[in-house]
């Protein structure tokens, strides 16, 4: 027998052994029906809400409803029976990511750990993700008390700070607030991008505000906008490849999505963008020269612990697979 959902809301749930039915919020109209199944069925990977959509387990208002499916206010979802792993009930990450976690180990002290995270890789866990790097640290050093400083796109690859005692992680968070507030005067970075095409000799400034937004189904997308929150990023061509601009880019505040969106707003959007760069240029790029994923990559960051008296320089090695696409794009 089905069981309802008696608040008569879409709020999610743990789904038990039984069927539920859940009434679509009238604030949720118009959201994809794959969508709202992420948001009730918590954890759960994409495949398996594809799954049991085709196999017609999923039904809105008792009929049959495709992944793509825009929901109404006072609709009725059928959600089958699923099995989620409960909280608290964690599986290990598999060997081959702890092994390639202890690879990426580039600096590590009494105070501090650093990591050269892969592209793909989450900085964190949640949304679907069971092992993000600082889950994967922590299953690597379970006697150790690991906390992530910052964060890294999951798409982009480089230095990623961790801190091993409570005093460095409460300075260095606030050094990267003195990022935002100050400009820049905390924690000096610099990473390392593609961007498309012939960007102009020496250093180009973007001082453009940014806000974060959210398209249907709750993706976060940012864009230049006057009430967004002051950012700045500077870029220099180091050289260039195959009509493109290989840049080292200094970020002076530390937005999601920063040096993304200035670099479209500039009209050089990164290689390998799917968010916010030319999916035929995108595609060119991956058929000719082999460019799989985001041209990013977080290359240093220059540091000061102790009120200044402890220096840090930390350089994370530019990832082989970007590496050989400067070689495959050539002069």
């Amino acid at each position: 027998m089905a069981s309802s959902n008696s608040r008569g809301d879409d709020s999610p749930q743990r789904p038990s052994g039984q069927v539920r039915l859940v009434r679509v919020a009238d604030d949720r109209a118009g959201q994809r029906l794959d969508n709202f199944l992420l948001g009730q069925l918590k954890g759960a990977p994409k495949s398996l809400i594809y799954k049991i959509v085709r196999s017609g387990q999923v039904r809105v208002n008792g009929g049959r409803a495709k992944a793509e499916t825009r929901l109404e206010g006072g609709d009725e979802v059928r959600i089958p029976p699923v099995r989620l792993a409960e909280a608290g009930e964690k599986t290990p990450p598999p060997k081959g990511l702890l092994a390639a976690m202890e690879a990426s180990i580039v600096f590590e002290d009494a105070r501090l750990l650093a990591i050269n995270k892969p592209s793909g890789l989450a900085s964190h866990g949640g949304s679907g993700i069971s092992h993000g790097a600082i889950e994967t640290l922590r299953a690597l050093r379970p006697r150790e008390s690991l906390e992530l400083v910052h964060r890294l796109d999951r798409d982009t690859s480089g230095l990623l700070i961790v801190a091993k005692k409570r005093s460095a992680l409460t300075e260095l968070q606030a050094l990267m607030r003195e990022n935002d507030a100050d400009e820049g005067r905390g924690i000096a970075k610099r990473y390392l991008a593609l961007l498309v095409g012939r960007m102009p000799d020496g250093v180009m400034t973007v001082d453009a505000p940014l806000h974060i937004g959210l398209r249907q189904g709750g993706e976060r997308h940012v864009q230049v906008h006057p009430n967004g929150k002051p950012s700045l990023s500077h870029f220099r061509v180091l050289e260039r490849r195959g009509g493109h601009s290989y840049c080292e880019v200094r970020i002076e505040t530390g937005r999601t999505h920063q040096i993304r969106v200035h670099a479209q707003h500039i009209g050089h959007a990164v290689a390998g963008d799917d968010k916010y760069g030319d999916p035929e240029i995108n595609k060119r790029l991956r058929e000719q020269i082999g460019l799989k994923r985001l041209f990013l990559h977080a290359a240093s960051l220059e540091f000061a612990l102790d009120g200044g008296r402890a220096p840090y320089l930390l350089d994370a090695p530019l990832a082989p697979e970007l590496m050989d696409v400067l070689d495959r794009l050539g002069s």
